[in-house]
């Protein structure tokens, strides 16, 4: 039978020890379904009959609601969990970080079972598909099961007008666009529905924090833990039962942010995107040393000088703005500092390579400059990206 604090007057209390509840409840089960939940009390009644009754026989199975409500899904909730056989929790959040994808994370971490379900609580993800999400991951031995519309045999009619199939269907296609080797098994990396091994979770948060932004958490957890095998069972999306959508401009907007940092979140990508903007830097150092020995009639020397520090400064604002935002460890004085000490110290380092590439080495000049600002380039770069911003 479920068990959850019995309703109160006085919310805090009840939820907090549910929250404990669900971690000692979902440890060593064989699947935990973990639904995200924000004022969808008209769906908790139907939502749970179905998953109940989709449960096979001797299937260790428990439910556990992130829960962002404002309004008494919770209570609703534990009222209808005890007339189900299943172990049924609530986590209320009291601060709602990362919008659905972080609900998400927080259920995967207070759940202990070796198989995870996410889905939605408006049943447009249909609960019969759970024990052949469950079956597939064992038969296929696949570390992630996805639950794909696009699919032979899947439907998405359920996403209702025209403008929101359109919009699925070019978001679905950038996205395999831009990360073509991590989803060339996946026909559906939007899908909110899909099993995953607690093994794969680990490994994509074993590569750097997993930052889910948005309700798109599978994209990033493929993207992050590369699963050595992946499945799809086709289904049909339904039509939401009850409430209205969560999906909104400025959902679609997080997305598309969201989208931007999991593309440059490889090395190679932040050394180019580095370069690019370094490469930028020469319009204003230009632009300002043609003004201080135009109009001032400062020596060239003396202007370059002054001319290549606001080059610095405008490499560093790109950096810091797009680069990386959200990964600053330091106070801003202290990297402004240290990314100028670097980038000056590079037109130190650069002649004396230089020189011992010709004199040491045998090249020609233009090769040798070549070679030392490859070398001074990557060095900055490892140092900018590992030490100043982790």
């Amino acid at each position: 039978m479920a068990a959850s604090a019995s309703p109160s007057e006085s919310r805090p209390k009840p939820l907090a020890t549910r929250s404990e509840n669900a971690v000692a409840a979902a440890a060593d089960r064989g699947v935990t379904v973990v639904i995200p939940t924000f004022n969808e009390a008209a769906n908790i009644p139907e939502l749970l009959s179905r998953i109940s009754a989709s449960v096979p026989p001797g299937q260790e199975t428990s439910v556990l609601f992130v829960d962002d409500s404002t309004d008494d899904t919770p209570e609703v909730i534990e009222k209808e969990a005890v007339r189900l056989p299943l172990k049924v929790s609530v986590h209320h959040r009291a601060e709602p970080a990362g919008g659905l994808g972080g609900a998400v994370m927080e259920g995967i971490a207070l759940s202990g079972s070796r198989w995870i379900v996410v889905m939605d609580a408006d049943l447009q993800h249909p609960p019969a598909l759970l024990p052949e999400l469950i079956a597939k991951g064992e038969e296929a031995e696949a570390e992630l099961v996805v639950a794909s519309r696009y699919a032979g045999g899947g439907d998405h009619s359920g996403l209702g007008t025209r403008y929101r199939v359109l919009v699925s269907g070019v978001s679905t296609s950038v996205t395999k666009a831009l990360f073509p080797r991590a989803l060339r098994d996946v026909t559906d990396p939007m899908s909110g529905y899909f099993a995953i091994r607690r093994d794969l979770v680990g490994r994509a948060q074993g590569t750097g924090a997993v930052r889910p932004l948005g309700y798109k958490i599978l994209l990033e957890l493929i993207v992050r833990g590369r699963p050595r095998s992946v499945a799809e069972v086709a289904y049909n999306f339904g039509v939401r039962h009850a409430g209205e959508s969560k999906s909104t401009v400025r959902e679609g907007v997080r997305f598309l942010r969201h989208l931007l940092r999991l593309r440059s979140s490889g090395t190679p990508t932040r050394a180019l995107a580095f370069g690019a903007i370094g490469l930028s830097g020469f319009l204003p150092n230009l632009a300002v040393l043609w003004a201080l020995t135009h109009r001032t009639g400062l020596h060239y020397t003396a202007a370059e000088v002054i001319a290549n520090q606001v080059g610095l400064l405008w490499n560093f604002v790109l950096i810091e703005r797009l680069l990386y935002r959200g990964h600053k460890h330091m106070g801003p004085r202290t990297r402004l500092l240290s990314f100028v000490a670097l980038a000056n110290a590079d037109l130190v380092a650069r002649i004396p390579l230089m020189m011992l590439f010709v004199s040491g080495f045998g090249l020609t000049p233009i090769p040798a400059t070549a070679l030392a600002m490859a070398l001074v380039f990557t060095l900055r770069f490892l140092c900018v990206d590992r030490f100043l911003y982790r």
